[in-house]
């Protein structure tokens, strides 16, 4: 790819720093090159942004609501806040959504985003609606299937489909609430196109799938 000369960037204003970017990046890329980390759960650097999760979410002078970071581009000029009170807000509620309906306890990553952002999940009470899909689907060798823990950060389905091994195993089921990653027709594994690369389970950040070693080992209290 093609470095942009000198000439070719544009002004932008992250934190309070000036520095000059090139005009084809997103906010996330920007604020790298800032030095400025933006907190991420759908994003894989693997795989096509699709700005599911919002945990990346700034504040752009102008702009009536939050940007996420991870697939808005900046613009000349441009001056972002990717740490203010409003941004903090947005960000712990969404964990503390997050958290009420789903099993993090295996997401340290989360985990480690609730605690810098104090999000209290129990908050919402013992009524909150918990994500109850039946238990885990042990269904073939090679992984196991908790989507008790999934979050919907649609990882799965890309690196299954054309980001990376155009197998198209797995896909979505039902809407709003009730949504789920599921195969076709609900169908085993070993009844799907799924070739077993392992792909999937390597891109998950909550455990939802796992490697059938390991969760047999947890099971044993081995690992």
């Amino acid at each position: 790819m093609t470095t942009p000369s000198h000439n070719n960037r544009i002004w932008i204003t992250i934190d309070g720093r000036s520095l000059q970017v090139p005009p084809d990046i997103t906010i996330r890329e920007a604020a790298a090159l800032a030095g400025v980390e933006i907190p991420t759960i759908c994003y894989h650097d693997a795989l096509t942004p699709n700005a599911v999760c919002r945990i990346c979410v700034v504040e752009w002078r102008g702009a009536r609501t939050l940007v996420p970071a991870c697939v808005a581009r900046v613009a000349d000029n441009a001056i972002i806040q990717t740490n203010s009170r409003r941004v903090r807000t947005a960000r712990r509620t969404l964990l503390e959504m997050l958290a009420s309906a789903v099993d993090l306890s295996q997401a340290p990553e989360i985990q480690a985003m609730m605690q810098e952002y104090d999000a209290d999940p129990d908050r919402f009470g013992p009524e909150a609606r918990r994500r109850e899909t039946g238990g885990v689907k042990d269904d073939n060798p090679f992984y196991v299937r908790d989507y008790d823990k999934c979050i919907l950060c649609w990882r799965c389905v890309q690196v299954c489909a054309e980001d990376v091994q155009h197998t198209f195993a797995l896909g979505f089921n039902h809407r709003g609430f009730d949504t789920e990653i599921a195969t076709f027709f609900n169908l085993g594994m070993k009844e799907t196109t799924c070739v077993f690369c392992g792909n999937c389970v390597g891109v998950c950040p909550t455990g939802a799938l796992k490697g059938k070693r390991l969760y047999e080992l947890e099971l044993r209290g081995d690992s």
